[in-house]
């Protein structure tokens, strides 16, 4: 079961990385790592259609396939449509499925319906500035006609009158007369929305003025947060603008195909199921973790890299199963603003966007990333190593533990060390059957979803 450590998607220069360029080394390329197939730890994860590297075209045949069954005979040719997508999409197995997602929905829409007016419009949480790498690395400025915008909670707001009351969404992402939401099923944040209205967090975290998208984001972490996402998706000011939903389905080995529909609440249930069937055993194996340290390889900020599928969010949050709905809507210990991670000793930064919240132990793989990490992390340890292998070493010797996993946007293997391959390999049969014969049918039943597969 454990096999040479597979080389990850190649990392891009980013402003928002620590150090702006990418890596010299990879972690996959320390003396010592190795990987496990996410297949080999559970045998009924499904082969993919598509990972990274590999021919786009399946992508685009299922994104067709799924269309084929969609209404879009309320889009007139000279109606405004928006093409609402989010940033963390293009974050997954590099972004290309993503993308042609996003292009084949425009095509299909323009043949369709003879449209002119389609607008990509890319949402980005942090700034608005994502969009300047994104659109230009995919090339949806040119397939789009240049008829795409970035937007962000700070945006110029619109006031949503819902059953719960007043909420805001960003004026110019509402803007048009139809919108399409482009989602994905990554489990990210799973902390947050429980598997328990997935497909629908965008209208909060995405859509939505900083003043409504912190209601759910900072002021609920708690199931009650989903029900504002809900609220504003079934206002009568977007039910009188939707068109219809699609969505990039994966599992930890790749991408499985595409999902579409006009009723975004049946949409939505067809994923949780599939979510839980195709991430729950990963995420359980991640909470058996009890010590480690983590090597930041990827892009994006460090929740939200990838290992095997899986976001780091899932190893930071683990302790608790966040997929269990009969655990209480409000936390059984003190809230804290601070992030915790979990059983992460320690962080080895070799890449990864700035500006979120670490451990109280950084090692900097080179003095390039120092220099980022001790502006920003003043209130943190840091140790500065001259070379990536340096800094592993250095974390295995000041955590204790030579448990440690790589989050460098793999899927269908994790990189690690052999202690932690072994760890893991020693945990997975028990994991699977706990799932198979107790959780997975009480998560199905609990969310009114069918238990047979």
């Amino acid at each position: 079961m454990i096999r040479p450590a597979v080389m990850p998607p190649p990392l891009p220069a980013s402003r928002f990385a620590y150090g702006r360029k990418p890596p010299s080394m990879r972690a996959a390329e320390v003396p010592g790592m190795c990987s496990v197939n996410v297949q080999d730890l559970f045998d009924d994860i499904p082969d993919p259609i598509h990972r990274h590297g590999e021919d786009i075209a399946p992508v685009r045949a299922a994104a067709q396939a799924a269309l084929s069954g969609v209404d879009m005979s309320m889009i007139q040719p000279d109606d405004s449509v928006h093409i609402l997508c989010s940033e963390h999409g293009f974050g997954m197995m590099g972004g290309h499925a993503y993308a042609e997602l996003i292009k084949t929905i425009r095509d299909e829409v323009v043949a369709r319906t003879g449209a002119t007016k389609v607008k990509l419009a890319l949402s980005s949480a942090a700034s608005k500035f994502e969009s300047e790498e994104i659109i230009p690395r995919h090339g949806l400025d040119d397939h789009f006609e240049g008829k795409t915008f970035a937007f962000g909670p700070y945006d110029p707001g619109i006031a949503i009158d819902t059953e719960i009351g007043r909420l805001y969404g960003v004026r110019k992402a509402y803007s048009a007369k139809w919108l399409i939401h482009v989602h994905y099923d990554d489990p990210r944040e799973i902390h947050y929305h429980h598997v328990n209205g997935r497909l629908l967090k965008s209208f909060t975290m995405s859509y939505a003025r900083m003043e409504t998208r912190s209601i759910y984001h900072t002021n609920f972490p708690t199931r009650s947060a989903n029900i504002v996402p809900r609220a504003i998706y079934e206002s009568p000011f977007i039910k009188e603008r939707w068109a219809f939903a699609a969505v990039l389905s994966t599992s930890p080995t790749g991408v499985m195909g595409v999902d579409a529909d006009r009723d975004l609440i049946a949409l939505d249930h067809r994923v949780s199921a599939l979510i839980l069937r195709r991430y729950g055993k990963m995420v359980q194996l991640l909470g058996t973790v009890d010590e480690c340290f983590e090597v930041a390889d990827d892009t994006r900020w460090l929740p939200y890299q990838h290992a095997g599928g899986l976001t780091a969010c899932s190893l930071y949050e683990s302790g608790t199963d966040h997929l269990d709905l009969d655990l209480p809507s409000s936390p059984t210990s003190h809230a804290q603003k601070r992030t915790g991670f979990g059983p992460v000793k320690a962080v080895v930064m070799n890449y990864g966007w700035k500006l979120y919240s670490t451990t109280d132990l950084i090692i900097a793989a080179d003095d390039r990333v120092a220099k980022d990490i001790l502006r920003i992390h003043a209130d943190r340890e840091v140790v500065v190593a001259s070379n990536l292998t340096e800094a592993v070493a250095i974390a295995a010797a000041r955590t204790g533990t030579d448990k440690g996993i790589v989050f460098d946007g793999c899927y269908g293997a994790i990189n690690m060390t052999r202690a932690m391959a072994e760890f893991l390999i020693a945990k997975a049969p028990e994991v699977a059957r706990r799932v198979d014969e107790e959780l997975l049918p009480k998560w199905l039943r609990q969310r009114n979803l069918p238990v047979a597969a």
